[in-house]
């Protein structure tokens, strides 16, 4: 490691290969806490490479448990989370929304790291039971069209990082490579980043990829999703867009509205709230475009307006409370 971090200590970056055998020697225990902190800090201070994020998920892919869900078309909504924004489980939300909306969704999450509650936090507080049985995440799937993959059931190689990242307590490029290796392969993505240039290379990484559907957005106030707090790029199968809350047929608002609260009991009141149609306005029309989103790049037939109004078409008629409720029945 003392070689690696010379090197980049000459502000040089690593090679794909480079990038796959460090992050494989972490996962083995071969350095030592103080080597990986240092190592990490590398990048809370310059941008990663595409070489280091493709050679960074190489590794994590290799090392996971994976999920063999028999070629179903599935999307995932995640994002990098660490935008330092503490917003409301927005993702996690819109994924059950998706879900009911007739399609199938397999989330990808964890633990918060720099935000107080993180979509494994939420779920575990709703009554979610963890499994990396894929048994009985295709009985999930097949029954409430959602499962949950907690990310440490599927990548117990990175056990000997998490006690580092949450001291540190802030954004790593850990955050940045939770969209890219969820252990079922998707074969849709929405992943939000939380800066202009993630974006880029996260769209490099997605069109690279055989049949990948993908929408990757990036708030220009800097949040990782939509926050309808002003105008959010989007990236998706070749094109760009820059759109507003207008835009999208719905109101612009104020960061304060989409907060998520300093608990795990805010957070789930929240999502009781909004998942029944009861929320604030802008914590709904949030859900709405979030779900919108993923709906249109899911299915390439509908616009982001047609899957926002399929969104909300989705919670209002119950069929999104009705899908939290299957879900949580058959994984108790």
């Amino acid at each position: 490691m003392k070689k690696i971090l010379n090197h980049l200590f000459e502000h040089k970056t690593l090679d794909r290969p480079q990038a796959k055998e460090v992050l494989m020697n972490i996962s083995k225990g071969i350095y030592n806490e103080a080597q990986v902190a240092s190592f990490i800090t590398v990048y809370l201070m310059r941008p990663i490479s595409e070489h280091e994020l493709r050679g960074f998920a190489d590794a994590l892919l290799e090392l996971c448990i994976p999920v063999d869900l028999d070629g179903m078309n599935t999307i995932d909504l995640c994002g990098t989370g660490g935008d330092g924004k503490n917003t409301f489980n927005i993702s996690t939300i819109s994924s059950f929304v998706v879900a009911a909306a007739g399609y199938k969704v397999t989330k990808h999450g964890n633990y918060g790291v720099s935000s107080s509650c993180g979509s494994s936090d939420l779920l575990e507080a709703l009554g979610y039971k963890f499994t990396n049985d894929v048994d009985k995440l295709k009985k999930q799937l097949e029954v409430a069209n959602i499962c949950f993959l907690h990310a440490p059931l599927f990548h117990p190689a990175m056990k000997f990082v998490g006690p580092i990242r949450r001291q540190l307590g802030v954004k790593t490029f850990f955050n940045m490579l939770g969209p890219l290796v969820n252990p079922s392969r998707p074969k849709n993505q929405m992943a939000g980043v939380f800066n202009n240039e993630l974006a880029r290379l996260y769209a490099y990484y997605f069109q690279n990829l055989e049949d990948k559907r993908f929408s990757v957005v990036h708030a220009l106030d800097g949040y990782d999703e939509i926050s309808l707090t002003g105008d959010v790029k989007i990236k998706m199968n070749g094109k760009d867009l820059i759109l507003s809350a207008q835009d999208l047929g719905l109101n612009k608002t104020i960061p304060e509205s989409i907060f998520g609260g300093h608990t795990k009991e805010d957070a789930a009141t929240i999502f009781h709230n909004v998942i029944h149609g009861i929320g604030t306005q802008a914590q709904q029309e949030t859900v709405y475009a979030n779900a919108g989103l993923a709906i249109s790049t899911i299915d390439a037939r509908l616009s982001i307006q047609d899957g926002i109004q399929k969104a909300k078409e989705t919670i209002q008629r119950g069929a999104a409370s009705r899908t939290f409720k299957k879900l949580i029945e058959i994984a108790a």
